[in-house]
């Protein structure tokens, strides 16, 4: 994967999972958000994760996210579901 990418299809284990922080969003309020690493045979990935599907999820749950997208932050590579996408637990 690489930054920038649309409509992003993966699959793949939690392997880690840090606490949920509390932050400001840009439109106001606050939100949840847990970075993860999601991992496959073929590497891994930081996943963010918000508010409701932080709970949905531990280490070891398998997941897929189905039309995410990859940006880079802080100068990590990112997988996001966003607005549009989606989260499922297998």
């Amino acid at each position: 994967m690489r930054d920038g990418m649309r409509r992003v299809d993966a699959e793949g284990e939690i392997a880690e999972m840090q606490e949920p922080r509390t932050v400001n969003l840009r439109t106001g309020g606050e939100a949840r958000v847990a970075d993860c690493q999601l991992k496959d045979d073929s590497g891994q990935i930081k996943l963010s994760l918000w508010d409701d599907q932080i709970d949905q999820v531990k280490v070891g749950s398998k997941v897929r996210v189905t039309n995410g997208y990859t940006n880079s932050f802080r100068g990590e590579l990112r997988l996001n579901v966003g607005k549009y996408g989606k989260l499922e637990v297998l």
